[in-house]
C-alpha cells in the first residue's frame, strides 16, 4: 500500500502515521488514553483488522495498532525478518522505541503468537483472538511452507494473485474462514489482496514461519494468557487451540457459538466488552469513574 496516497478510505486514517523503527518503517495507529494496548493483526490483515474494536477500546485506554512488517502501509525494511521470532524482536524494539509499555498485547491468529512470542521476554499479559498456535499436519505441514516459499521466491507470483483476486474470490477467501463481514471489511481485504507489495510480504512471512521455538518454550510463559474463540472458526479449528493451550501454565479459554476466525470483527462491540472484563478481571484496567 502507498503512503500517504492509498489513505482515501482507510479506516482511522485520522490517527495514522509512519514511524522509523529499523529496519522496517511502520504505520501505525494510535489514539486514546490511559494504560497501553498494542494491537497486532493477523497474516495478511493490517490495522483495518481493528476498524470496529479499536475506537471502543480507546474510550480507555492508550491503543496502538501496527500494520507487520510489509503488510498494509509499513515498508518491509529486511526481507529475511518475517518469521515470528524476527518480527517479534522488531515490534518490541519499535515499542521501547516509542515508550510504550503496554499492559496487555492482543493478537489475532498469527498476530496472537507474536505476542506470545513477545510475552517470552516481556511477561506481558496476552490476549489471543482465535489464535495459530499449531503447524499443519500431515502432507499439509510440508507442502503449504513449500509452496509459500516458492511462491516468495518468484517475483512474478504476488502480481499474478492480486491481479485474479476479484471481490467474489475475496469473500469466498473470507467466508472459508468461518466468518462474515459486511460489504465494508470486504472491501477492505479486497484492497489489501489486489496489492502486490502487501500480498508479496504475506508470502514472505508464510514462507518463514515457524511455530517451533515458541511451542516448545509455553510452559516458560508465565504471564496471563485469555483466549477468545470462534466455534465456526474454518481456518484454525478450535480443538487445536484448545490442546496447545493446555501447556500454558495460567490460561482461560471462552468459546462463542455463530461466529468464525474473524470474531472481533464480526462481533467488535461484544468483544470490546469481553477485554474490558478481562482487563478487570487481571486487575490491568482502571476502574470506572464515580457518578
Amino acid at each position: 500500500m502507498r503512503w500517504p496516497d492509498d489513505l482515501d478510505g482507510w479506516p482511522h486514517r485520522e490517527v495514522s502515521r509512519q514511524i522509523l523503527c529499523r529496519p522496517h518503517r511502520w504505520h501505525v495507529q494510535e489514539g486514546g488514553t490511559g494504560p497501553t494496548l498494542l494491537l497486532i493483526h493477523g497474516a495478511g490483515g493490517a490495522t483495518q483488522s481493528w476498524r470496529g474494536l479499536f475506537p471502543l477500546l480507546a474510550e480507555t485506554h492508550h491503543v496502538v495498532a501496527v500494520d507487520l512488517p510489509g503488510q498494509g502501509f509499513t515498508e518491509l525494511g529486511a526481507r529475511a525478518r518475517c518469521g515470528l521470532a524476527p518480527m517479534a524482536e522488531d515490534l518490541a524494539s519499535l515499542a521501547k522505541q516509542e515508550g510504550w509499555q503496554p499492559i496487555a498485547l492482543i493478537g489475532h491468529s498469527a498476530g496472537a503468537a507474536i505476542a506470545l512470542q513477545m510475552s517470552l521476554t516481556r511477561s506481558v499479559p496476552v490476549i489471543c483472538l482465535n489464535p495459530a498456535l499449531q503447524n499443519f499436519d500431515g502432507v499439509a505441514g510440508w507442502l503449504f511452507p513449500m509452496l509459500a516459499k516458492l511462491l516468495s521466491i518468484n517475483p512474478l507470483s504476488a502480481a499474478l494473485f492480486s491481479a485474479s483476486a476479484t471481490p467474489a474470490k475475496v469473500r469466498r477467501l473470507v467466508e472459508g474462514t468461518g466468518s462474515k463481514l459486511p460489504p465494508e471489511g470486504l472491501t477492505l481485504y479486497h484492497r489489501l489482496a489486489t496489492d502486490r507489495e502487501h500480498v508479496d510480504s504475506t508470502l514472505s512471512m508464510m514462507a518463514q514461519w515457524s511455530l517451533e521455538g515458541l511451542l516448545t518454550r509455553l510452559a516458560d510463559i508465565t504471564a496471563p494468557v485469555r483466549v477468545l474463540l470462534g466455534a465456526d472458526d474454518k481456518a484454525v479449528p478450535p480443538a487445536t487451540t484448545l490442546r496447545v493451550c493446555d501447556r500454558l501454565p495460567d490460561c482461560t479459554i471462552d468459546t462463542w457459538a455463530g461466529l468464525g476466525h474473524l470474531v472481533h470483527e464480526e462481533a467488535p462491540e461484544r468483544t470490546a466488552r469481553w477485554i474490558e472484563t478481562t482487563l478487570n478481571d487481571l486487575r490491568l484496567s482502571p476502574p470506572p469513574e464515580a457518578p
